[in-house]
């Protein structure tokens, strides 16, 4: 099984969250609303607002960085315009503006990017990054290190964009599950089992598995069919952060699909 019949199996389910750790729950309703809160901010200087806006963009860089080194600018540069563009997000204090875009971040991310870049300097740029919001702490030391393996082939910024946004979002919920299954105790599990999750699997199949990790081949099944499905449930939950409302997911869903493809 692939990563696209994951996520077309994800977009079949209903958005919930079956998850009896109270803790787990009140969080993710909690990051449910990170886009909607930004949107509903207005003019007002909003902490939680600006604290939502901060860890969207803290995820969702790399897709940016990519899409200014694919516009044909070079590493330095594409350093500087990301971190000032995201700088000059977090300086904005009304997103009133916004009309089709406003319902997705990742739409309005793309919109505002592209605008961004058409307007840019130099002086600007380096403005933003000595202005009054402090830039964040982004990973550019391995960032070129990641654009390197960018397909060679001609395709557009915007297709750079859509893949490595809809992969930041796959690696994302991977990672959460990973720190889950660590926080139990079960690393080497989880590290195992992920192959059945994205890919075709380990060779020798699940009698190889339960050979390695000394159980049953049917508590592989088991185990397998419970990473899933607790995927699936991470993934819904994890879009929703970036979508105005729950009733968006199921389209974002399909959209990464397409992406992927």
């Amino acid at each position: 099984m692939n990563s696209r019949v994951i996520l077309n199996e994800a977009a079949r389910r209903p958005f919930r969250v079956p998850c009896r750790d109270r803790r787990y729950n009140s969080r993710v309703q909690f990051d449910t609303t990170q886009w909607s809160v930004v949107l509903a901010a207005g003019g007002e200087d909003s902490s939680r607002a600006r604290a939502a806006l901060e860890t969207l963009c803290a995820a969702y860089w790399y897709p940016i960085y990519a899409f200014v080194r694919r516009h044909g600018r070079n590493a330095d540069d594409a350093r500087d315009l990301t971190q000032g563009f995201l700088v000059s997000l977090l300086e904005r204090r009304s997103f009133d503006d916004l009309q089709e875009e406003r319902g997705r971040f990742r739409s309005f991310l793309l919109a505002a990017l592209k605008h961004y870049l058409a307007n840019a300097s130099g002086h600007d740029r380096a403005q933003k990054r000595g202005g009054g919001v402090a830039p964040l702490p982004l990973e550019f030391d391995a960032a070129e290190g990641r654009y390197v393996h960018e397909p060679a082939e001609p395709v557009t910024p915007e297709t750079i964009f859509e893949r490595r946004w809809a992969l930041t979002v796959i690696d994302h919920v991977l990672q959460q599950l990973r720190l889950e299954w660590t926080a139990a105790g079960h690393t080497a599990e989880f590290d195992a089992l992920k192959s059945c999750l994205l890919g075709d699997g380990p060779a020798g199949g699940y009698a190889a598995l339960a050979a390695a990790l000394d159980t049953s081949e049917g508590a592989i099944k088991v185990a397998v069919h419970r990473l899933r499905r607790a995927f699936q449930d991470r993934l819904r939950a994890h879009i929703a952060t970036t979508v105005d409302g729950p009733g968006e997911v199921d389209d974002e869903i399909r959209y990464l699909i397409r992406a992927m493809a």
